[in-house]
């Protein structure tokens, strides 16, 4: 089954990208894979203490990620994976769509700041020419009627 993988993390544009993933999941029988990487510089600790932040960080991303996957199975009638990685936002998003061949899109939202449309978007944007496969950016600012129409 071909899987729209989607990045989960703080922005607001990620909202966008979710329900687009979900509803293009839903209408062509795909999956979803949630995938959301907690950065090293969080764990620069002592062990003890960096394991407690571990572990608060991934309850932190379950909880936030249940609020998603509610929606998209009761909604969408998509039941979606989550995915945590440790490491480089930019390299793990990388190394999950080269390592899991299921993964069929890649989908991010772009944000809305006059600054461009966020570190990931651009970083992978520079990527994209070497992606095993497509890149959807989701405007950070559209409506959920507009996503739904498109989808």
């Amino acid at each position: 089954m071909r899987k729209f993988l989607v990045v989960l993390d703080e922005s607001r544009e990620c909202l966008n990208a979710m329900r687009f993933a979900a509803m293009r999941a839903a209408k062509t029988g795909g999956g979803v894979q949630v995938l959301s990487v907690i950065p090293p510089e969080e764990f620069q600790h002592w062990m003890g203490v960096a394991d407690l932040m571990r572990a608060e960080a991934r309850e932190r991303i379950e909880v936030h990620f249940e609020v998603f996957a509610k929606w998209m199975r009761d909604k969408q009638g998509v039941n979606p994976e989550l995915v945590i990685r440790e490491g480089d936002p930019v390299t793990e998003i990388l190394a999950q769509v080269r390592e899991d061949p299921d993964v069929g899109v890649l989908v991010l939202g772009a944000g809305t700041e006059k600054t461009g449309p966020g570190p990931l978007v651009l970083q992978l944007s520079r990527a994209s020419g070497s992606l095993p496969v497509p890149m959807t950016l989701v405007p950070g600012d559209m409506s959920k009627e507009r996503l739904e129409s498109i989808t």
